[in-house]
């Protein structure tokens, strides 16, 4: 499912026209309600919309939480890698210690967990599945794993890329319904069978370029086999579920923190550059210095983070770590230089006066007299800063960094709520939070000019 070119606010694909007809099938006008792809089996148990459709996968899990209808395309898990590596990378097992890209949260992601306890692969979690292919072509990761449908959508679009013959594994596409809508999915699979039978799943699946052999023989098995109601899998337990997913959580807390550590201790260092060039610069520094901060501080720092890692591979290809760093840390900087300068110019200038009258120069009385003074009164609003930018580390994971908030995702998409993987991802923002809005507090009380 995508955005029609000719209409970006229509969506077109075979999704698209196999729910139209499940909706004439019932009776019903569709009405297409866009959401991300994570958060379709969410949605529509809350009751966002009825049906959630766009290459939702089959897999037992999901059968546990939700009615689920009976499956109308089986796709092919394939891996794609660059034409200079197809004899290298046949399979997964080939990719020990290599990049492997997929999209998130799906069964493919899955499947690189499990290779990478087996042979060290390195899974690499995009929120898209446009990317993966370019980070590929561009030499960022060393192969993609996915659907042979959007393996084979992104080569006719982009190219500079083979798709290996032998699939990695079969999986199936269903549309997936409330749990408590059994009734309408039980309804929706008699209309799905029925347009398998007379040919209309066929020709939509012709038309997008995804008919072949194998699906002609997967329509044969399911229409040979009488119509049933799905029974639900079991639900896994949750602290089992839990116990599986708390290493992962620790080490994308661990991402998490040495992250904003090390872009804070950047955008300190080059926050202080600026503020200096402000104060004590050439008028065309100056200006140059007050284009930065007020592009930095009026542009989103997702956009910043999108052009660092994506805007600039023509030129310099940095690693997603490196760039999320960099992106925090430039963006950051704008507003501690604030801080710092607005401490410096808070000093009055009978001190300031006063020490050339002593004859210091400019850069002893800014050691002795205007730092120390203007220290004290940025440190603890550079603390409030460092704050904020721990919790906007979470948007790094749009260049695939997966740090706290992108783990704990995964985590909840899986065991289908975000209760328990929401409070243990709170905690720990907050046992990462609190010790440093409590130093700041202290800090503004001791230090108080009042």
């Amino acid at each position: 499912m995508e955005a029609d070119p000719a209409d970006p606010s229509k969506v077109r694909g075979f999704d698209v026209e196999i729910a139209e007809m499940i909706a004439r099938g019932l009776g019903r006008e569709p009405v297409f309600v866009q959401v991300a792809w994570a958060s379709i089996e969410q949605s529509v148990e809350r009751g966002d919309f009825e049906v959630g459709m766009s290459g939702v996968e089959d897999r037992p899990e999901l059968r546990a939480r939700h009615s689920v209808s009976i499956p109308y395309y089986e796709f092919h898990e394939v891996l794609a890698v660059r034409p200079g590596d197809r004899n290298r990378f046949r399979r997964l097992s080939d990719l020990a210690g290599r990049r492997v890209a997929t999209l998130g949260q799906t069964m493919a992601y899955q499947m690189l967990v499990d290779e990478q306890a087996r042979s060290g692969l390195i899974p690499i979690s995009y929120d898209d599945d446009v990317h993966p292919y370019s980070d590929l072509v561009a030499g960022r990761v060393d192969a993609v794993l996915l659907d042979n449908v959007i393996a084979e959508r992104s080569l006719r679009r982009t190219g500079g890329f083979v798709i290996q013959p032998e699939p990695a594994a079969t999986g199936h596409y269903v549309a997936v319904f409330a749990r408590a809508d059994a009734a309408l999915r039980d309804s929706a699979n008699a209309v799905l069978r029925a347009r398998m039978a007379d040919g209309s799943l066929e020709r939509t699946f012709r038309r997008w370029g995804v008919w072949n052999d194998g699906e002609a023989a997967y329509f044969r098995r399911v229409l040979a086999q009488a119509p049933a109601t799905d029974a639900a899998a079991p639900a896994p337990a949750s602290n089992r579920a839990l116990r599986t997913y708390l290493p992962a959580l620790a080490r994308a807390a661990g991402v998490t923190l040495v992250l904003s550590c090390l872009a804070m201790a950047l955008a300190v260092t080059i926050g202080i550059l600026v503020a200096a060039g402000r104060v004590y610069g050439h008028p065309l520094l100056r200006a140059l210095l007050t284009v930065y901060v007020e592009v930095m501080r009026g542009t989103p720092v997702l956009l910043q983070l999108f052009v660092i890692y994506y805007g600039l591979s023509g030129v310099v290809r940095l690693p997603a770590f490196f760039a999320a760093v960099l992106g925090l840390g430039l963006n950051y900087a704008a507003y501690e230089s604030e801080i710092y300068r607005a401490a410096l110019e808070a000093i009055p200038r009978a001190q300031l006066e006063a020490g050339r009258t002593l004859g210091l120069s400019e850069g002893q009385i800014l050691r002795l007299v205007r730092g120390p003074q203007a220290l004290r009164l940025a440190l603890a609003p550079m603390t409030n800063d460092f704050v904020a930018l721990l919790k906007d580390s979470s948007l790094v994971s749009v260049i695939t960094v997966v740090e706290l908030t992108k783990q704990t995702a995964i985590y909840a998409t899986n065991v289908g709520s975000w209760v328990v993987p929401g409070i243990i991802c709170a905690g720990l923002y907050l046992l990462f939070s609190l010790p440093l809005s409590r130093f700041a507090r202290r800090l503004e009380r001791r230090w108080s000019l009042a």
